[in-house]
């Protein structure tokens, strides 16, 4: 059985998260990767595209919910390669959290239209959408 908490508690979590991503001097970043995922905060891969979070990245949780206030794309992808794997990091470079990336339905932590990705190119995210989960 899963350990259940109060909405409280998941909302003071999940604004620490946003604190996390706010910690540095302007807003932090979402960055894709190609290749194996490493440890979360370990030696990244090749560097698909860096998208940039608000200032205030996600603003007060709400029901154990973060969601991004807005995300800069990238307009121009650093290079062509399989998005497998991101990282979010305040604007100091800290890691603050890694996940997964796969195409839009597959339930991976970060869904895209295309994982393909081509340097040079336009990569967007419209939302990013962080739960506190609870059984």
């Amino acid at each position: 059985m899963t350990i259940g908490y109060v909405t409280t508690l998941r909302n003071t979590r999940m604004d620490a998260v946003d604190a996390a991503v706010n910690a540095g001097a302007s807003g932090g970043f979402l960055r894709i990767y190609s290749g194996a995922r490493p440890a979360t905060g370990g030696t990244a891969t090749t560097l698909l595209a860096e998208l940039t979070f608000s200032s205030t990245a996600f603003g007060a949780a709400a029901g154990g919910v973060i969601t991004a206030a807005s995300i800069t794309s990238d307009a121009s992808a650093n290079a062509a390669g399989t998005a497998t794997w991101f990282r979010v990091t305040d604007s100091d470079d800290t890691t603050v959290m890694d996940g997964s990336v796969g195409l839009t339905g597959s339930g991976e932590d970060l869904e895209l239209a295309a994982v393909a990705i081509a340097a040079g190119q336009e990569v967007r995210v419209t939302s990013f959408v962080d739960t506190e989960g609870n059984p």
